[in-house]
């Protein structure tokens, strides 16, 4: 019986089980028509997105624009969205790092791009073109962690906030600076801010424009660890990850899902995805064999 019931989960479509994988938040009703963004975009070259997949399931994206703190060019926010479908199509997948290249995170947005984008609809192309991406790498069936290292600023701060965990090096910040410039979040920073901390401190924290270093980043629970000194922080937090990250892939993917699922939809909606998910798994090969191991709760 369990085995008919996995096989017939497995028959259904995927965009019942994985909803969050295709579903973006803007198209052509709302005034986003992506080739013209992207030929826009296309111009401000410089830096890159490069990503590394292990065979141990975990993911390694680095943003490559040291001279400008690696900021987000308009090529970049491209590459990002190409390394975004990269990893929706990974299957082996459990868990990704993001980090910034030369010890820094992420200064948001060239300003040189920032410059000649100046009309409010150029903005709000790049905002729905950014936001879309960030909430794809958000519902990513992997766990998802940024590790800060230097300065994450305005839009890395944003940034920061679309994956699962955030872990800090002892020297490093978050700022969302944007008041200074004028400006609010654009890229969602705003609204998953408020996911993570509460209204309150979302608006402590983006109407002071202040600099979070890492002790009060972990007491307010904008971060989730403070690594420690050291020079190797990647490989810190690959070990810190995989604690996260370690069993079947099936399983891992199945759990982020799930969560996934109960932080976006109403909760009867979420309860019947959290059944549908869970039907994929049991009678499953891995529980399976853990039924036969007879694995016991240590």
């Amino acid at each position: 019986m369990t085995a008919f019931l996995w096989k017939s989960v497995h028959r259904m479509p995927n965009s019942m089980l994985l909803w969050q994988r295709t579903m973006s938040l803007y198209n052509h009703t709302h005034g986003f028509e992506e080739k013209e963004i992207k030929k826009k975009l296309q111009q401000f070259t410089g830096g890159s997105v490069s990503l590394s997949k292990k065979e141990d399931g975990i993911g390694i994206l680095t943003l490559n624009n040291p001279k400008l703190m690696n900021a987000f060019t308009g090529a970049m926010m491209i590459e990002l969205q190409e390394k975004v479908t990269e990893l929706e199509n990974w299957e082996d997948g459990k868990g990704l790092i993001i980090h910034g290249a030369e010890n820094t995170f992420c200064s948001g947005s060239d300003l040189n791009a920032v410059r000649l984008l100046s009309s409010p609809q150029d903005g709000m192309n790049m905002c729905m073109f950014m936001q879309n991406t960030l909430t794809r790498l958000m519902r990513l069936p992997l766990i998802t962690v940024a590790l800060v290292q230097g300065k994450a600023l305005g839009g890395g701060a944003e940034l920061t906030t679309a994956c699962d965990f955030r872990l800090m090096t002892p020297e490093s910040e978050i700022r969302f600076v944007h008041k200074q410039m004028g400006l609010v979040p654009g890229w969602g920073g705003a609204a998953r801010l408020v996911q993570i901390l509460g209204s309150s401190l979302a608006l402590k924290l983006l109407s002071g424009a202040s600099k979070v270093q890492p002790e009060y980043a972990l007491h307010i629970g904008l971060i989730d660890a403070i690594l420690s000194p050291s020079d190797e922080p990647l490989e810190e937090t690959c070990t810190w990850l995989k604690l996260h990250t370690k069993g079947p892939a099936e399983v891992i993917r199945a759990v982020k899902k799930v969560v996934v699922a109960g932080r976006e939809l109403q909760l009867e909606a979420a309860l019947r995805t959290e059944m549908k998910i869970f039907g994929t798994v049991w009678g499953g090969p891995v529980n399976l064999e853990a039924l036969t191991q007879r694995t016991r709760h240590k």
